[in-house]
């Protein structure tokens, strides 16, 4: 939706750069792109842009504590920004594919600090410009990987990155319930064409992931675009349009 102020974390490439690229077209939009490294976000700063939109990138790392504060306190001060309509939890980390038998210690604590902790810190720094928007949405890019009940179905060595989205589910239906003035809901995006998505594929003998990363933007926006606390706030939702069980 056009007039807009998103926020998107993870913007620099696959899935986030998509979703900056999607809504910076539109106009009078201001996009905030969060990065890991705003001095290489070059393919951000070569978006075209829709008539009277604005591309801000600021530096969020989702491994630190004090980066979101830090950015949020930037977009408050240096560029006027009074609000935030939608939160884009985008960053995530899928990077070792393994048993729980041999998924090293070190890689299950990182993933659980990206993908579930980084969110909440998310959250608790925008909060406040998020709660002055009209009708605030606040949507962590999930996974069916993440579905306790689907488990099966994903035959993944995927123990750290699973067991992180699982609790990433849990933490945002938890913030759906205590916030009844925002839509709040995980979205998953399909087995993607990501650099993750094709480590993920590899690991199972497949060349690359089924979905395009167009395709799946294209339902992603259609999703977050149309969502209302009464229908999608707190469903675990997918980027085709259904459900998806917990």
């Amino acid at each position: 939706m056009s007039g807009l102020t998103y926020l998107i974390t993870g913007a620099n490439r696959g899935i986030g750069l998509g979703l900056a690229a999607h809504y910076l077209n539109l106009p009078n939009t201001t996009v905030i792109a969060a990065v890991r490294n705003p001095s290489s976000a070059g393919d951000l700063k070569a978006l075209p842009a829709g008539k009277g939109a604005k591309l801000i990138v600021v530096k969020i790392d989702s491994l630190s504590r004090t980066d979101p504060a830090t950015a949020v306190a930037e977009l408050k001060s240096k560029y006027s920004i009074s609000h935030l309509d939608v939160v884009i939890a985008n960053a995530g980390l899928g990077s070792f594919w393994g048993t729980a038998l041999d998924t090293p210690i070190d890689e299950f604590v990182q993933h659980f600090q990206v993908n579930a902790t980084g969110t909440l810190l998310l959250f608790q720094a925008v909060y406040e410009l998020l709660s002055k928007a009209k009708e605030p949405k606040f949507v962590p890019i999930g996974t069916q990987v993440g579905s306790i009940s689907q488990i099966e179905s994903f035959p993944l060595g995927a123990t750290a990155y699973g067991t992180s989205k699982a609790a990433l589910n849990f933490l945002t239906r938890k913030l759906h319930m205590e916030h009844q003035n925002m839509v709040i809901f995980p979205l998953a995006p399909g087995w993607v064409q990501t650099e993750m998505g094709k480590g993920a594929a590899v690991s199972v003998g497949i060349a690359d992931a089924p979905t395009t990363i167009d395709e799946s933007v294209a339902g992603l926006t259609k999703i977050i675009d149309e969502s209302t606390r009464e229908k999608t706030s707190g469903i675990f939702a997918n980027y085709d349009g259904t459900t998806v069980t917990w």
